[in-house]
């Protein structure tokens, strides 16, 4: 049986966790799922969305399966108690970096898909984005000089690069993809996304069968857009990859039909990769199918092929009648329906 930490999340989140948790159990995999409390609700209870009870849980299950958790302007920084020999407070701007980080986290994988049957902008998109976690500007690292300046320091370092380069030509190599685009803008940020291409570029010669290019982060934008078929793999810094993933989720017809994990050398996370969508939270209208992949991933993290096969084809074929879509891809359909559906295919 494998222990699983459950963060249900803010706003849709329990809606498509709940979702989520039916499918894999539908699919005969046996979870134990260990509740833990996070996200706004505890926060007004006990001042923070992260107790530190929570963290320790979480970590001592060293797999999380999470719906999407509320970020404020005015929240204040996370600081987990400090452990036996640390001398060093952490802290961090929110309680997905918390747990990202906290658990080792240096890789973020993004799947985005165009899926038969589904309106999309643009048809076509199959990329995996894998994006370092650990450092870049969104680790924010961050301090103001008097009232009128704001600095946040970007840092990339070879070690961290080297790590995640290596996971993605693994991640195709695995999943059976040729083909790896290293995403950057080294022409003006030369000796910090200069040392990220560069560290790309060695670890490509270690994988002779994946062919590897480079393309600037802005062109990458417009050439997803133009010509989806030029991307299979992407590999980026932190900021880059969370732009570019919620560019081409949407472009593939939905935010709502993303997968996403963080993997980490003490825990791994696995997410959906919109966010609490507040304006329709109870409703029963949310599109599950987002949290429902990233169980996928968790399921092949944990050796569980069959079922995380039998899901996936399940979600494509649901998705190919329109009675099932939700509004977020142009139907009416309940959470619950396309629910049903899914676990009528498995």
């Amino acid at each position: 049986m494998h222990k699983v930490a459950l963060l249900r999340g803010d706003g849709i989140g329990p809606e498509i966790t709940d979702a989520a948790v039916r499918v894999i159990e539908a699919a005969g995999v046996n979870i134990e799922w260990v509740d833990l409390a996070g996200g706004q609700d505890v926060k007004e209870k006990f001042g923070t969305p992260l107790p530190d009870e929570t963290l320790e849980a979480y970590l001592d299950c060293g797999v999380g399966f999470k719906g999407p958790f509320a970020v404020e302007m005015d929240d204040e920084m996370i600081r987990p108690k400090l452990r036996s020999g640390q001398q060093v407070q952490r802290a961090y701007n929110s309680a997905t970096n918390a747990l990202r980080r906290e658990g080792g986290g240096y890789a973020a994988v993004r799947l985005a898909r165009s899926y038969p049957g589904v309106p999309a902008p643009i048809p076509g998109i199959d990329v995996a984005i894998i994006r370092e976690i650990s450092e870049d500007l969104y680790v924010a690292s961050e301090y103001t000089s008097g009232d009128d300046t704001a600095v946040a320091l970007k840092i990339i370092s070879r070690k961290a690069s080297e790590k995640v380069s290596r996971f993605a030509f693994e991640f195709a190599k695995t999943h059976g993809r040729k083909q790896m685009t290293a995403i950057h803008k080294a022409n003006v940020l030369k000796q910090t996304d200069g040392l990220f291409l560069r560290v790309v570029r060695e670890t490509a010669e270690q994988y002779p069968g994946i062919e590897l290019n480079d393309r600037f982060i802005d062109a990458s934008c417009a050439l997803i857009v133009s010509n989806p078929a030029l991307f299979d793999v992407a590999v980026m810094p932190n900021q880059y990859g969370d732009i570019f993933s919620d560019l081409c989720s949407s472009a593939a017809g939905s935010l709502g039909l993303g997968a996403g994990a963080t993997y980490g050398t003490q825990a791994c996370l696995f997410e959906p990769v919109h966010g609490t969508a507040p304006d329709i939270a109870g409703k029963g209208v949310a599109n599950p199918v987002s949290q429902i992949l990233s169980g996928v991933l968790m399921l092949r993290h944990l050796k569980e092929e069959t079922a995380a096969a039998a899901i996936e084809k399940a979600v494509e074929t649901a998705l190919t009648d329109s009675g099932n879509h939700t509004p977020d891809i142009g139907g009416s359909a309940t959470t619950q329906q396309l629910t049903r559906a899914i676990i009528e295919h498995i």
